[in-house]
C-alpha cells in the first residue's frame, strides 16, 4: 500500500486541505538527486507523478511510485537520509518544509496527533515488512504482512479519495498542468 494512503486515512480533510495549501508541487527532472544519503534534508515530500529510486552506494534499492512518501524518517529524528532518491523519470512531488510542517503540527494539536498517527502506522507497516522479508517475524496464522483486512478498506477507499481531490487541487492551482 502506498505510504500516502496511510496517512491520509488518518488525516481530517482540513488537514489534507492544508499540506495542499501550504506545500509547493515541484518538477522534478530524470536522474536529479531529490535526497542525497547523510545530507541534511528539511522537507517532506509526496510523489505525485513519475517514479524515483532509492539507492544506497549507487545500487538501486526500492523504486518508488506516485504515493510515496520521502524524508519522513528525517523527519521524525532530525537525523541526515540513510539513503539516496533519485529522478528515474520526469516526476513532480509535493514538498512540505520542515519550518512550516513543525510550526502547523506545534499549533494544532489534533493535526499533529493524526498526523504521527498515519507516520507510526507507515513505518510499522514498513518494518513489518522488512522483518517479515528478513526471515523473522513470520505471521505464524498464515496471514501475510500485506493483507487489508475488512475494517480497512473503508479507510483506504477515503484515503485515496483524499489524495485524488489533493491531486485535482494541486493541478488546478498549477494551470491545469
Amino acid at each position: 500500500m502506498r505510504k500516502v494512503l496511510q496517512l491520509m486515512a488518518t488525516l481530517a480533510d482540513k488537514d489534507v486541505d492544508w499540506l495542499a495549501t501550504h506545500g509547493r508541487v515541484r518538477h522534478v527532472p530524470k536522474d536529479t538527486t531529490l535526497i542525497l544519503q547523510g545530507r541534511p534534508f528539511e522537507a517532506l515530500m509526496v510523489l505525485l507523478e513519475g517514479q524515483l529510486s532509492v539507492r544506497l552506494a549507487d545500487q538501486q534499492i526500492a523504486l518508488l511510485y506516485p504515493g510515496e512518501v520521502l524524508g519522513e524518517i528525517s523527519f521524525v529524528d532530525a537525523r541526515p537520509p540513510s539513503a539516496s532518491v533519485v529522478a528515474s523519470q520526469d516526476s513532480h512531488v509535493l514538498v512540505i518544509d520542515r519550518d512550516t510542517l513543525t510550526a502547523q503540527l506545534n499549533r494544532d494539536s489534533g493535526f499533529a496527533a493524526r498526523f504521527y498517527r498515519g507516520l507510526a502506522l507507515f513505518l510499522a507497516s514498513r518494518l513489518r515488512a522488512t522483518t517479515s522479508h528478513l526471515g523473522y517475524g513470520r505471521w505464524s496464522s498464515g496471514e501475510e504482512a500485506n493483507e487489508i483486512e475488512g475494517s480497512e478498506l473503508e479507510e483506504i477507499s477515503l484515503a485515496a479519495r483524499r489524495f485524488d481531490e489533493m491531486l485535482r487541487r494541486l493541478r488546478a492551482a498549477a494551470g491545469g498542468q
